[in-house]
């Protein structure tokens, strides 16, 4: 399967039509941004790492019932997929206290929760990704009340099975962003990626990150993060 026009370039991803109008080429790029955009850098490797972790996960998932865009990988940056029209909804799943949670409700990181949250912010960059509730996703028309519970379902069936998942691996999935599509025929499946620029990982042991806040923050060893986890991944198959 052949690229002809590049129909999207994102953050970290490229998005290409192919020669069949129902399916697409997702290409990862080694850029990095934080903070919608306003840090900018490059983690070398990170699409080769961001592509074939997510695809692994994808596979996984559909193996547990949660149906997504995967079709094939075609190389270590390339991948084919269902083309979908994105929902507006980004979903947050989170399983211990981190990252803008504990700074929005001020408590310290690394508390976990009884049960996991999810939450939705409103997919838009320029009014800096918005939180908002199903009430207001209703009253924007991002989705119907079906779809929106569709969506619940299956964010919280993909942190049942990925937190399984990681435990075995030695590490923790504290919390994670997904992205859902509609298919032609208006059916839900789990889209964009799951890596660590989506996923907060820590060492169970350690509580070391193994993710995209080593970037964020300026802690160092981002390559290396990002090669750890892999390798885990990798190796745990």
């Amino acid at each position: 399967m052949e690229k002809t026009k590049q129909l999207y370039e994102g953050k970290a991803k490229k998005v290409y039509a192919t020669d069949n109008e129902d399916l697409c080429i997702v290409s990862y790029k080694d850029d990095a941004t934080a903070f919608n955009g306003l840090k900018k850098g490059t983690i070398v490797g990170k699409g080769v790492v961001n592509n074939r972790m997510t695809n692994m996960m994808m596979q996984l998932l559909e193996k547990n019932g949660v149906p997504t865009h995967f079709v094939e990988e075609l190389s270590e940056r390339d991948t084919l997929v269902k083309k979908v029209s994105i929902v507006p909804l980004e979903v947050i799943i989170r399983n211990v206290s981190a990252g803008s949670f504990a700074k929005r409700y001020g408590v310290e990181e690394g508390i976990p929760f009884d049960r996991p949250t999810i939450e939705f912010s409103y997919k838009n960059d320029e009014l800096g990704d918005p939180l908002l509730n199903t009430y207001h996703a209703l009253a924007l028309k991002l989705a119907t009340k079906e779809e929106i519970e569709t969506i619940e379902a299956y964010a919280f069936k993909v942190n049942e099975v990925l937190k399984a998942y990681f435990l075995t691996l030695g590490v923790k999935l504290i919390d994670f962003k997904l992205e859902f599509g509609r298919l032609k025929d208006g059916t839900i499946v789990l889209a964009d990626e799951i890596s660590p620029d989506t996923c907060r990982f820590w060492d169970a042991k350690t509580n070391e990150k193994l993710d995209k806040d080593r970037f964020r923050r300026d802690l160092g060893g981002v390559e290396d993060a990002y090669k750890e986890i892999f390798k885990r991944v990798t190796q745990g198959k």
